[in-house]
């Protein structure tokens, strides 16, 4: 069964659902590969569009719900999707940006999301103008034709330009044994085990996504947490007990900031298996939350394009401090100098990889992007960092991220995962900005735990303290609030940009 606050849908009403949406889909022209959109959290509705879609042979396109009207508009067009299929409080921040000729479905916001994300009676209702995805659902037969399968068309984040749509090649019956076997390795989950899956990432996310994804198709008890909370983290372990979770380091740090005493008031003992990616973790981070759940704590590196190629367990951490794992099978992972050389052991350069047991993958409708990003058959996205002579790999930095003062060359990875440790940062981004004289100066902005007293002087003598001086941010600022995206990653771009309009150097 699938749970989300107080409802609950088992498999049987869900995969009925399923066949009449398709039916309905259907109707409306999806069909050879016409892909299907949808804007919706964690809810019921997300597995009835993905199912319904994959069974016509089309894919589904999640479009990141933080996105506003010019930016769906983009990826509506882009992709070509013939029908969107979205939660009621959501329209009114995209409405400008759909098409007359765009089919619109609307699903209710449901309670529980609605109080997660103070959304009103009258904001979660399907307004009257509008089609009602559950109305329109029921009206609908069950499906009864051939059945396809189609990979999710997943649109990169736009960090560094226009997003693009990452389609995916058919698979291979082989290859798709292959993927169920490194998805069992790299995320625990697998049929028939009685698996509890506690879902509290969106699933417009590639990775929360194949997670959920899998789940479903194994089966599992998914429990789905309308917004990440950490101590509602815990209170749901306890009663639903999970057993399976997704998760990145910021839900770490946050939880590891829970007062003792709410540590200690939840049974934690049902969990199995964690698995985090999506995002470096600090080695201290790692290491108190192994001290704190055991050795559960299994992390994957990958991306949209790759894959996961590398991955590791809690007991190779604790002997590989900082490692992000090395390759299981299927995985490629080469890292290449600036000449164009293959690196020796330990010597930074840039991440080429693959997960050979997935299909490949183009950017819709722009090859060359494509070509761009590869080299061997492999993809980049951007990543530096070495292999040991164990073939573990380290990484050091996003290439696009690596700041070039004076001629040295810095890694904001590495101060961050320092001034995280520090009592009273609840987050923080560094990166560089332009010096006259240097080229880039160090830039940290920090997001203060509520009611800290921090002050630029105290996070640079906490640096100082741990790292050499000319990795000590000269300016420091302060936010309530970094960006984000949901999925964990702080929107970096947002903060970086201001200082880069209008100059060449550095802006990416």
């Amino acid at each position: 069964m699938i749970i989300s606050g107080e409802r609950l849908i088992d498999y049987s009403e869900i995969h009925l659902r399923i066949a009449r949406a398709a039916t309905g889909l259907k109707s409306l022209g999806v069909r050879d590969g016409a892909p299907v959109a949808m804007m919706l959290r964690n809810d019921f509705a997300f597995f009835e569009v993905s199912g319904a879609a994959a069974a016509l042979g089309s894919p589904v396109v999640p479009i990141n719900w933080h996105l506003k009207a010019e930016e769906v508009a983009h990826i509506l067009n882009d992709s070509g999707a013939l029908v969107l299929v979205c939660h009621a409080d959501l329209l009114p921040q995209i409405a400008d940006g759909l098409s007359d000729d765009l089919h619109v479905l609307v699903v209710p916001t449901p309670p529980e999301i609605a109080a997660a994300y103070g959304v009103t009676d009258a904001a979660s209702a399907v307004p009257s103008s509008m089609v009602d995805w559950n109305i329109w659902r029921e009206w609908q037969p069950p499906y009864d034709g051939p059945i396809g399968r189609a990979s999710p068309m997943f649109y990169t984040s736009g960090t560094t330009g226009t997003p693009k749509g990452v389609r995916r090649h058919a698979m291979a019956p082989e290859q798709a044994a292959a993927a169920e076997r490194v998805s069992a390795i790299a995320y625990g989950v697998r049929p028939g085990e009685g698996q509890v899956v506690l879902m509290n990432g969106p699933m417009y996310h590639s990775a929360p996504n194949s997670y959920g994804m899998l789940a479903f198709r194994h089966g599992c008890t998914i429990v789905l947490q309308p917004r990440f909370d950490p101590e509602d983290l815990l209170r749901l372990i306890e009663h639903h007990g999970v057993t399976h979770m997704h998760m990145v380091p910021t839900m770490f740090v946050r939880l590891l900031r829970l007062p003792d005493d709410v540590k200690g008031r939840y049974d934690l003992s049902s969990v199995q298996f964690i698995v985090h990616g999506a995002a470096p973790c600090p080695p201290q981070v790692k290491r108190a939350m192994i001290d704190w759940w055991g050795l559960v704590i299994n992390e994957y590196f990958g991306s949209t394009e790759t894959g996961i190629p590398v991955w590791h367990s809690a007991k190779e951490a604790l002997a590989k401090p900082g490692t992000v794992g090395r390759v299981i099978e299927g995985g490629i992972v080469k890292i290449f100098g600036a000449d164009g050389e293959l690196c020796e052991p330990n010597q930074p350069g840039e991440i080429f990889m693959r997960q050979a047991t997935i299909p490949d993958f183009d950017y819709h409708g722009k090859a060359e992007a494509r070509a761009e990003a590869g080299r061997e058959d492999l993809v980049s996205v951007g990543d530096v960092g070495y292999l040991d002579e164990d073939g573990y790999l380290f990484l050091c930095d996003r290439k696009r991220d690596m700041v070039i003062s004076g001629g040295v060359n810095i890694y904001p990875a590495e101060i961050e995962n320092v001034l995280i440790g520090m009592d009273g940062v609840r987050d923080c981004a560094v990166f560089g900005i332009p010096d006259d004289e240097f080229g880039e100066r160090l830039c940290a902005y920090v997001e203060p735990e509520p009611g800290a007293k921090l002050g630029a002087a105290e996070i640079q003598d906490y640096l100082r303290a741990r790292l050499a001086s000319f990795k000590v941010p000269k300016e420091v600022r302060f936010l309530d609030v970094l960006p984000r995206e949901a999925s964990g990653k702080i929107f970096k771009r947002k903060l970086r940009d201001p200082f880069w309009n209008n100059r060449s150097v550095g802006a990416s």
